[in-house]
């Protein structure tokens, strides 16, 4: 199905939930498993649709934030996105309850029955009128970052078209882009803190109704992991930064060697070469057409997904005045397909789209077989793993994009593989103090950010950028107001990739083929279970 071809309609709930009480009614009465697997087949069409219906009406409405009608069909899953998760809850209850532990186990698989068991301890129906209003606030987040008009340059300019200005040679150009771009979340300050009070205050008393003492506990179900805890996460941080915050340091010394520089600051940060940064040599076309080569030549799992992917018009990449920012990849579970979202801006994060996103839909395509939804995509830490490794896999054939600057393109990727480590456990420390403090103002809250970022960041130095100093740098990070708890899958999945480059430089073949395997596993697995059908290192020790 070409996606443009998909028709959406909105989805009635009260005849899906019909659906829904009728299969738990059957399974709760059946003695027969062969009987329950047939119920949970039939049941699976319908929850795939309504999913599929779900992500289509995302997709628009991030393609264009202003488009009246998904602007309505958005508000729409605000409010009944909860309460379709209550049918799913029941559903998982329904499993939960009756006598076929290990038969659901041997079917379905133990990750299966661990999800379940997360999804039922993240979910209350007392908590559902705070999910609608969290859902709510995280749309004005959305619409505020995509509401960015810059002037600047002789166009109008979106917070992802002024990353290009922003690694300019030019200083001048350089530092009016940075002030301009940092400008719009000073203008917006006020803004960015109430929607995130609001955040922080409806999730913490969802965690009090559930008989939680924070948020913590129920961000860590609703990450849905299964086989490691906050404890083990802490340890990791410290870990991460004993191991790679020297070697950040360093890179970014020889940086600033590199561009004669003293040291690097924030408003030279993105200035890697004296002659300029990697560019992809291409408009987005000609990206597509190379990125079509590359998977041909990778390998024929790649080629046929590649083929699949363009033929069916599968992504969306351009940036545009309205656009949500950003990328994703999400899957149309009813065409067993994958989605990329992106926004191209002329610099190198163009080709990390192509391989990052296209990392994540290569996983999806090579899982399509896996009929139960909860198990097309895996968890986010091992989905990472392989959107981070693809990134280092398609190393090979970066000339196709860069040119005579590939190996510029590839120190540059390196480097900011391992500078990212510390920044991502950054992140997840100030949501954990977040959420263990509550009550902060918006101002200790920034406040915490920068005394956080002084120790993991320590290199960090804003020069005279106000709203930076005072800690204000993480309102641009979405995933702090949508997904919380979310951040530190990327450092284990950055360390597990690193760990896959390692691999490839030994036995590339091998490597790849350890890749594939855990790519056709989908979600069947928890994150460290897959790591040793990976056979690479726990990150954990």
């Amino acid at each position: 199905m070409n996606f443009n071809n998909i028709k959406y309609e909105r989805i009635d709930y009260d005849s899906v939930k019909k659906v829904y009480e009728e299969a738990n009614s059957k399974i709760r009465s059946s003695t027969d498993f062969e009987e329950i697997k047939s119920i949970i087949s039939s049941l699976n069409k319908t929850r795939v649709h309504l999913q599929t219906m779900k992500e289509v009406a995302a997709i628009k409405y991030s393609i264009n934030t202003k488009d009246d009608y998904y602007v309505e069909e958005n508000k729409y899953w605000d409010e009944y996105g909860p309460l379709y998760q209550d049918l799913d809850y029941n559903f998982y209850q329904t499993l939960l309850l009756i006598d076929f532990k290990d038969e659901i186990i041997e079917e379905y698989g133990q990750q299966f029955y661990s999800l379940m068991v997360c999804q039922v301890k993240s979910f209350s129906k007392d908590i559902i009128g705070l999910l609608q209003e969290e859902n709510r606030l995280m749309s004005d987040y959305t619409a505020l970052l995509a509401s960015a008009k810059i002037d600047f340059d002789g166009r109008v300019c979106n917070l992802s078209d002024m990353n290009y200005y922003m690694e300019s040679l030019d200083d001048s150009v350089r530092e009016d882009a940075i002030r301009a771009h940092t400008g719009f979340f000073e203008e917006n300050e006020e803004h960015f803190d109430n929607i995130f009070d609001g955040l922080v205050k409806i999730r913490h008393q969802m965690a009090l109704k559930m008989g939680y003492d924070s948020f913590v506990d129920i961000g860590y179900y609703r990450m849905r992991r299964t086989d490691y805890d906050r404890h083990m996460v802490a340890d990791l941080r410290e870990r991460v930064l004993d191991t790679y915050g020297p070697k950040a340091q360093a890179l970014y010394h020889d940086q600033a060697k590199r561009i004669g520089r003293d040291k690097i600051d924030y408003l030279c940060e993105k200035v890697e070469f004296p002659d300029g940064n990697a560019q992809p040599k291409a408009d987005a076309s000609q990206i597509f057409e190379s990125g079509r080569r590359m998977y041909s030549s990778l390998s024929k799992e790649t080629k046929e997904f590649f083929d699949f992917l363009t033929s069916n018009d599968l992504f969306d990449v351009e940036a545009r005045e309205n656009k949500a920012m950003g990328g994703y990849c999400t899957v149309l579970p009813e065409y067993k397909m994958p989605f990329i979202f992106a926004n191209f801006n002329g610099t190198v994060d163009d080709i990390d789209v192509l391989t990052h996103e296209a990392g994540h839909a290569f996983q999806m395509y090579m899982s399509r077989h896996i009929e139960m939804p909860e198990l097309i995509f895996p968890t986010l830490d091992s989905c990472e793993i392989h959107s981070m490794s693809m990134e280092f896999f398609t190393y090979p054939w970066m000339d196709l994009f860069f040119g005579d600057d590939v190996e510029k393109y590839k120190t540059y990727h390196y480097a900011s593989a391992v500078k990212f480590l510390p920044y991502g456990c950054l992140v997840d420390h100030f949501q954990h103090e977040i959420y263990k403090n509550p009550d902060m103002s918006p101002a200790q809250r920034k406040s915490t950010w920068r005394k956080l970022e002084k120790k993991y960041l320590p290199y960090r130095d804003y020069r005279d950028l106000d709203i930076l100093n005072r800690g204000g740098y993480w309102f641009r990070q979405g995933h702090i107001f949508k997904d919380p708890f979310y951040y530190i899958d990327y450092v284990l999945a950055q360390l597990c990739a690193l760990n896959f480059y390692k691999k490839m430089q030994e036995d590339y073949k091998l490597a790849w083929e350890d890749y594939i395997k855990i790519c056709k596993l989908g979600g069947k697995y928890s994150f460290l279970n897959l790591v040793k059908v990976a056979n690479i290192d726990n990150p954990f020790n």
